[in-house]
């Protein structure tokens, strides 16, 4: 018996050992396998700074073709359809699939025109990568857009979907451009409706778009005099 029990002995160990070490071989390289938010991140702020700044592209004839390109490339890392359903809240539950899909669209409109045209104005800013915080599916990612006269601290929100991070908020100075909207589409919500929400953006869209290359004095939805 202590013979078999000698002769066992060995065996075992060496399959504990092969079974800790492929433990270790695949935490390791699960691990190494993560995906950083900064480093996908970092790429996608190269990319539209690099369209912003090419040669040609510039001048306000091109304005148009700029506009493609950034928003072809903001594809690639934002998540509209995250962004829509957090700006509705308990609305989106209660769209059909059609009707989600047509929120998403046209909000997307709405930040492409509002907010992604406004990014030409920081093309000669440097972007400097801060830190990020990473929570199980979530990360925020801190980077300062800085020169001479002005640091202007970018927060970028994102959420992991299979292995891409996504941004699905920026935070600038410390307000949040989900929270703004959502504020703004609950209290139209409550006082008139989803429908109106939906033909209040349209129309702010439009305005947009009229008045594409002119300063947009505001970014509110709602009227004041109505409110």
């Amino acid at each position: 018996m202590r013979l078999s029990m000698i002769r066992r002995y060995p065996f075992t160990s060496v399959i504990v050992l092969l079974l800790s070490a492929w433990l270790s071989a695949g935490m390791s390289t699960a691990v190494l396998a993560a995906p950083d938010p900064t480093e996908q991140l970092r790429p996608f702020v190269d990319k539209i700074l690099g369209i912003l700044t090419e040669e040609t592209l510039q001048g306000e004839e091109n304005r148009g073709k700029r506009r493609v390109k950034v928003m072809d490339v903001a594809h690639e890392r934002f998540d509209f359809e995250e962004m829509s359903k957090r700006v509705l809240g308990s609305q989106w539950r209660q769209l059909s699939n059609s009707e989600q899909g047509q929120f998403v669209d046209l909000f997307t409109k709405l930040l492409e025109h509002a907010y992604i045209g406004k990014i030409e104005n920081y093309s000669k800013q440097k972007v400097v990568f801060k830190g990020q915080r990473i929570k199980g599916d979530r990360a925020q990612v801190e980077t300062e857009l800085v020169d001479k006269e002005m640091v202007l601290p970018v927060s970028y929100i994102m959420i992991l979907k299979g292995s891409e991070w996504m941004a699905y908020d920026i935070v600038v100075e410390g307000v949040s451009l989900i929270r703004n909207y959502m504020e703004q589409f609950r209290e139209i919500i409550r006082k008139d409706g989803y429908a109106s929400l939906v033909k209040q953006i349209e129309d702010k869209v439009h305005e947009l778009e009229a008045n594409a290359g002119k300063p947009d004095t505001t970014d509110l939805l709602i009227d004041k005099k109505r409110s």
